[in-house]
């Protein structure tokens, strides 16, 4: 992820942020960006059908009945999702608190075993 900057939106958007982003499973700033990555795709394209994109991501229809342009939207969008789902794993600590051992591989790229 980048850097992150303040910037002042209108408390309506920021409310229908706050309440989509819960059921995404997301911050309200996260939303935010959400929609910021999408509607920059769909400007720079000028050719997307919002619907088709949507029933996509939603698993109403098949990636490969997308345009090429359509397709990268989507393609943006689960980047979006995988970042902000793997942003919030804390596996170690969650093995931890169930007391199970795990494995990672340290900086070098050597198996280390890990107990709690």
């Amino acid at each position: 992820m980048g850097t992150t900057s303040s910037l002042r939106i209108d408390d309506d958007l920021y409310a229908s942020a706050k309440l989509v982003g819960e059921v995404a499973s997301r911050s309200a700033a996260q939303q935010v960006a959400h929609w910021a990555l999408i509607g920059r795709e769909l400007e720079a394209s000028g050719h997307i059908g919002v619907r088709d994109v949507d029933a996509v991501l939603t698993g109403r229809a098949d990636y490969d009945s997308l345009s090429v342009r359509e397709q990268a939207v989507v393609r943006a969008a689960w980047s979006e999702r995988i970042g902000s789902r793997i942003d919030e794993l804390d596996l170690e600590a969650r093995f931890t608190a169930e007391g199970r051992p795990f494995v990672e591989l340290d900086e070098q790229g050597d198996v280390v075993e890990r107990r709690p």
